[in-house]
C-alpha cells in the first residue's frame, strides 16, 4: 500500500496485498471549502477521544508526509511553492492534523533537510492556538549513513535537525533504515543513539522504518533493556507490531500517486516514478476499478479510500502533500470508516495483482 524510495526515502509495498507499513493542539474544524467526499458528519473530522497513541504522544488518526518538501529530482520541487506549502500546512493544523512525518535526508543537493527547515518556520508563523511546541508532532527520521558510526554522531544528528526545525525537542526520533545487511557493527551505534537522544530529552519518543521482523524484534529488546520503549515502525509488519504495542505508520498510502486514478499506462507522471508505473500500473486494473467502485459508492475520492483503508486496518496514514486541494482531498479521508466488506473486497483486489513493488534495498529481514 506504500511505495518509494529514492534517495532518503522509505520503500514500497504492493496495495493491499499485505498489511500497511505503512498531539495536542489546532482548533478541529472544517476547511473551506470542505473537503472532497467529507460528507455531513456534524462536528470535527475527528473528536479529540478518536486520537491515536504513538508511544506517549496522542495524535491525528491521520498524519501527512513531507518528502516533497525540497525533493527536486521525484517531485519537482521549487522555492516558489513554499508558500503553497505553508498553507497546506496551516489547513492541517487548523483541522487537527498534528503529526508531520519528515528526515535530514529529504531535500536534494543544496536543498538538504529543507522540508525540516520549512517546517520549522511553518509552526514558528502558524497564527493559530498551538500553546506549545509540542502541540505538532514532528516525527523526523535520521539517515544510517556510512560516516555515521557513533552513537555521538547519531546524536549530533538529531540536535542538527532540532537546529533545522528551531525546536528543543523531537516528537518522534526514528532510524531511517538498518544497516545489518551491510555494516552491522555499525547498527549497534546507532541504536545506542536512539537511547541517548532519548535520555537526553531530544526525542520524547523513538521509532525505526524500513526494519523486517528479525531486526524488529532485536532492537526492541535492545532498547526495552535500556529502559526506552520503541513507539513507532514504518514498514509492513502490522502483525509483529502490534504484538510489541508499536504504532504502525503507513507512508505512501497512496503508492506513489497510482492509487489516486490519475494515471495509466498511456498517462504517466514525469520523471523517475514513469518507469515504476509502466511496470506496475497495467497489473492494478482490478485494484483500481475496485476502488473507483467503492469511492463513487460511498461518494469519495478514490484517495479517500485508500487512506481510510489504512485507518481501518490501525495504521496511521501519512500522505505526502504539496498542495492544499491535497490537504482538502486527504482530510475527507477522516470522520467515516469503510465496511468489513469493503475492506476485504479491497483485499483480495490487491492480492490479485501480478506485480509486488519492488524491495527497498535497506529493507532488513
Amino acid at each position: 500500500m506504500a511505495l518509494p524510495p529514492a534517495a532518503g526515502a522509505a520503500p514500497p509495498v504492493t496495495p493491499f496485498a499485505a498489511q500497511p507499513h505503512g498531539l495536542g493542539g489546532g482548533g478541529l474544524r472544517r476547511p473551506s471549502p470542505a473537503p472532497l467526499g467529507a460528507g455531513l458528519r456534524l462536528g470535527p473530522l475527528f473528536w479529540p477521544w478518536e486520537k491515536v497513541k504513538v508511544g506517549p504522544l496522542s495524535v491525528s488518526p491521520m498524519g501527512f508526509g513531507t518528502w516533497a518538501w525540497g525533493n527536486q529530482l521525484l517531485w519537482g520541487y521549487q522555492e516558489s511553492m513554499d508558500s503553497e506549502l505553508q498553507e497546506c500546512f496551516n489547513l492541517a493544523l487548523k483541522n487537527g492534523i498534528n503529526l508531520f512525518d519528515t528526515a535530514d535526508s529529504y531535500g536534494t543537493g543544496k536543498l538538504n533537510g529543507q522540508s525540516e527547515r520549512l517546517l520549522g518556520r511553518f509552526i514558528r508563523e502558524f497564527e493559530g492556538p498551538i500553546k506549545s511546541p509540542d502541540d505538532v508532532v514532528i516525527a523526523t527520521k535520521f539517515a544510517a549513513y556510512p560516516w555515521r558510526l557513533t552513537s555521538g554522531q547519531f546524536v549530533s544528528a538529531c540536535k542538527s535537525s532540532l537546529e533545522r526545525l528551531e525546536l528543543d525537542r523531537l516528537g518522534i526520533g526514528q532510524l531511517h533504515w538498518s544497516t545489518a545487511k551491510y555494516a552491522p557493527l555499525q547498527e549497534r551505534a546507532l541504536w545506542d543513539g536512539l537511547v541517548e537522544m532519548y535520555e537526553k530529552g531530544l526525542v520524547r519518543a523513538v521509532g525505526v522504518s524500513n526494519y523486517g521482523p528479525k531486526q524488529l524484534l532485536k532492537i526492541h529488546s535492545y532498547l526495552a533493556s535500556k529502559g526506552v520503549p520503541l513507539s513507532s515502525a514504518q514498514m509492513e509488519l502490522k502483525t509483529v507490531c502490534d504484538s510489541l504495542g508499536i504504532r504502525l505508520i503507513a507512508y505512501s498510502p497512496l503508492g506513489l500517486g497510482m492509487l489516486t486514478g490519475k494515471y495509466d499506462a498511456s498517462n504517466l507522471p514525469k520523471g523517475p516514478r514513469s518507469l515504476l508505473f509502466r511496470q506496475i500500473l497495467p497489473g492494478l486494473e482490478s485494484l483500481l476499478t475496485c476502488l473507483k467502485q467503492i469511492a463513487e459508492k460511498k461518494g469519495k475520492t478514490m484517495s479517500q479510500v485508500a487512506i481510510n483503508w489504512c485507518i481501518c486496518k490501525g495504521t496511521i496514514p501519512i500522505p505526502g502533500v504539496k498542495t492544499v486541494r491535497h490537504v482538502e482531498e486527504n482530510l475527507g479521508a477522516l470522520g467515516w470508516r469503510l465496511s468489513p466488506a469493503e475492506i476485504s473486497e479491497l483485499e483480495s483486489a490487491g492480492m490479485a495483482a501480478p506485480k509486488k513493488m519492488i524491495q527497498n534495498v535497506f529493507q532488513t529481514a
